[in-house]
């Protein structure tokens, strides 16, 4: 029960970049921070690979539309990084602990991401980049914080988490109305573009 609190935290931070998660527990634990990082994510591949795809994100989030589309190719891998980061933080490989923390991990990560996603949709509704970069930078200072945090003091970090997280669900209900623009311009857009492929719609008769 101990380890839930950054369980839930870890979840959460990986539903918005799951590599800064991975990067940051795995530096954590590679220079002596914390104990508590399982030695999987301390591995110099390991560490490689995130910091990689860490910055791949850290441009692709910051540029309008792209980030959508990156946040659509991420549906799967945020949640199962979630649930893969929980398990191992949990231990004692295939225990009932470790399951349990995987659920709560993935579970926190889909929730998180798809708030993140949602809010992506309807800033995008927005035509200039300004306020994707400024989503993106306080996203990643949020994630890097939280979980700094986390590593000190897990329950109030976790406690923190949840508010964010609830924030988020209510922030995104309340944008419903742009996140529908959102869709249906993309939905518009694909439209064209299979028109244009086609040579246009038939000519009436």
């Amino acid at each position: 029960m101990s380890v839930i609190p950054l369980v839930f935290t870890s979840g959460w931070a990986s539903g918005i970049n799951a590599y800064a998660v991975v990067l940051l527990l795995g530096l954590f634990g590679a220079t002596g921070v914390s104990d508590e990082v399982p030695a999987a994510l301390q591995r110099t591949d390991v560490l490689i690979v995130a910091g990689v795809l860490f910055l791949c994100e850290a441009v692709a989030d910051k540029i309008p539309y792209v980030d959508s589309v990156w946040d659509t190719a991420h549906t799967v891998i945020r949640p199962v990084a979630g649930a893969v980061i929980a398990a191992l933080l949990a231990g004692e490989s295939g225990s009932l602990p470790e399951l349990a923390a995987g659920a709560i991990g993935g579970s926190t990560a889909l929730m998180s991401h798809l708030v993140k996603a949602g809010t992506r949709m309807a800033v995008n509704t927005s035509p200039e980049p300004f306020s994707n970069v400024g989503m993106s930078i306080a996203e990643d200072l949020g994630v890097a914080g939280v979980i700094t945090f986390a590593i000190f003091n897990p329950v109030a970090a976790a406690v923190i988490a949840a508010a964010l997280l609830v924030l988020g669900i209510v922030t995104v209900l309340f944008l419903a109305s742009r996140i529908r623009r959102f869709l249906r311009r993309r939905a518009q857009r694909r439209e064209e573009k299979r028109l244009a492929g086609t040579g246009g719609p038939w000519p009436p008769v």
